[in-house]
């Protein structure tokens, strides 16, 4: 077996979908979820405005709405979470996507105060973050913010990675990777939205260029450039058809250094070094 047909098989990627069956499996999933722990009221998900979060989030709210439906009372609730670091460049993007979702509840918090902060303290005992470094700050003070609000709610926090995401290890470890369950964990980028046209979305908000947006030095710097490959390649290559070697290349590279990304915490009973 070849690493991209270990690759496929570990992220269960399928080269084709029924985006219904999909929708499907994810909402049932979260349910399903729901229904095996009795102290859950609620799912936490933080609303960017960009193509994974609309689509988590409008999945989080369908299974919300059939489990209320389903108990008879609205037991359940969907906390879609704001946490811009300032203004937002696109903030009417996630408000457009909230609008699309239409979840029971809607938080916003400011990340700013909180991550400058830990920005100061680290340079005041002579750690100094850079721009990279940062970013990643941010990534994870949102990550605290949302286990803090699914903590005071009997909630669990629903994560947005997705094959294209987990294969190049393109998240912040203990930051946007450290949630409690990802629903779309085997789509790729495509499948994504294919998922978000057969819901209705607003084209605009799943067609638009992805991007981290953590960096200041570079502003909404696209996930493609910081990656060196594009998202339909790493598609094509997840649904197993031929790409360039080069891009093959790229896309290996990624996966192997990203590893410990994907991976629990060591331990002496772990294989992990041999």
């Amino acid at each position: 077996m070849n690493l991209q047909s270990k690759i496929i098989e570990e992220l269960k990627v399928l080269p084709k979908i029924d985006p219904e069956d999909e929708v499907r499996k994810s909402v049932d999933l979260l349910k399903e979820y729901a229904k095996k722990h009795s102290f859950l009221k609620g799912f936490v998900i933080a609303i960017s405005g960009g193509q994974d979060s609309t689509l988590v989030g409008k999945l989080v709210q369908i299974a919300v709405d059939e489990l209320n439906e389903e108990v008879g009372e609205e037991t359940y609730t969907n906390f879609a979470v704001r946490l811009p670091y300032g203004v937002q460049a696109d903030e009417q993007d996630a408000q457009d996507a909230i609008q699309f979702i239409r979840p029971t509840k809607i938080i916003t918090v400011d990340i700013k105060p909180a991550v400058d902060a830990s920005v100061k303290s680290l340079k005041e005992a002579g750690i100094e973050l850079s721009d990279y470094a940062k970013g990643n700050e941010k990534a994870r003070e949102r990550m605290k913010v949302q286990y803090s609000i699914a903590a005071m709610n009997n909630a669990v926090v629903v994560g947005t990675d997705h094959a294209a995401e987990a294969v190049t290890g393109f998240y912040t470890k203990f930051g946007d990777g450290g949630v409690d369950i990802t629903p779309i964990f085997r789509l790729n980028k495509r499948q994504g939205r294919q998922l978000l046209a057969h819901l209705g979305c607003p084209e605009h908000l799943f067609l638009k260029t992805p991007t981290a947006d953590l960096e200041e030095e570079r502003p909404a710097l696209p996930d493609e450039t910081a990656l060196g490959v594009t998202y339909e390649v790493i598609d094509d290559y997840l649904e197993g058809k031929e790409v360039p070697e080069e891009s093959r290349k790229v896309i290996e590279g990624h996966y192997i250094r990203s590893q410990h990304k994907r991976h629990l915490p060591i331990t002496v009973f772990d294989d992990f070094w041999k």
